[in-house]
């Protein structure tokens, strides 16, 4: 297994939000800031590396009749875990994100790496691949989010960077902004990777 070729197909080749597109629903919604696609990224990167060991360990002992059932209580099992951490730890972030924590559960993109990878391949190599997915999915929030919270709010990560004078363009941290943001962002990705192949 070559490490750095499964981390670059999770990050640039096959990203989950810019090439895959995939993860939408919590991409679009939570992202209106730096910080909250930060921490739906890294929160659904520890599902995905979680479910995806435990899955692959199990993949032999798992009845193919009920494969995918298996697979989401698997998947409950480490998002209500990621769930009380974030209430205990860190309540403003789950205040943040609400109903976006619990459907994790249901994000396509930690569905189809436990249907298409973790159940075929070794726990190692489930592992890299959620890391590089992961990675991927986090850097793909990260970037949205700071562009909509550049352009719609004036700050990074909280911290004012044009001071009082700006004018925020509100359009960006409502839904059509996010819409926008992402259109631009899929397609400057894309002509990027397209440059370099």
């Amino acid at each position: 297994m070559n490490v750095g070729k499964v981390l670059k197909n999770g990050i640039i080749d096959e990203n989950p939000i810019f090439i895959q597109v995939i993860g939408m629903c919590p991409t679009l919604a939570v992202t209106t800031s730096a910080i909250n696609g930060l921490g739906m990224g890294l929160s659904t990167a520890v599902v995905l590396i979680c479910s995806n060991i435990v899955i692959s360990l199990m993949r032999k002992v798992i009845p193919d009749k009920i494969r995918i059932p298996s697979f989401i209580v698997v998947i409950a099992t480490f998002v209500t875990i990621v769930g009380m951490l974030l209430k205990a730890y860190i309540p403003a972030l789950d205040s943040a994100l609400g109903l976006y924590i619990p459907l994790i559960v249901v994000n396509c993109l930690i569905l189809a790496r436990a249907e298409s990878f973790a159940s075929k391949n070794g726990a190692l190599s489930a592992a890299v691949d959620g890391i590089g997915m992961g990675l991927g999915f986090t850097v793909a929030l990260v970037v949205l989010g700071s562009v909509r919270e550049i352009l719609g709010g004036g700050s990074l990560f909280g911290l004012s960077l044009f001071g009082s004078s700006f004018q925020p363009a509100l359009l960006f941290i409502l839904p059509p902004g996010a819409f926008l943001t992402l259109g631009f962002l899929m397609a400057g990705f894309n002509k990027l990777r397209k440059k370099k192949a």
